[in-house]
């Protein structure tokens, strides 16, 4: 399994989402995920629960570099044209 089709699983796997997208380079990876589970959550939080189910990629060094993007439907419905996933 590739490692972008990994951390989806991961993440989906632990987290109720509305989308996500999943971008790597090598060790660096990109997740924009949204969420309605997101909505009560500080931006602090939202980001660990993400980046939780991620730790042992992280722990062995898989992923070097980790970037979070996290959304509520609402959120997301306004911010996604100015962040294009590609």
């Amino acid at each position: 399994m590739d490692l972008n089709a990994q951390v989806e699983k991961l993440i989906r796997d632990t987290l109720a989402l509305e989308e996500i997208y999943v971008k790597s380079e090598g060790t660096h990876v990109q997740v924009i995920a949204v969420s309605a589970e997101f909505t009560e959550l500080s931006r602090l939080k939202r980001e660990q629960a993400v980046k939780r189910p991620l730790a042992d990629l992280i722990a062995d060094n898989t992923i070097h570099a980790l970037t979070v993007k996290t959304f509520t439907p609402e959120q997301w419905v306004r911010e996604r044209k100015f962040i294009m996933p590609s």
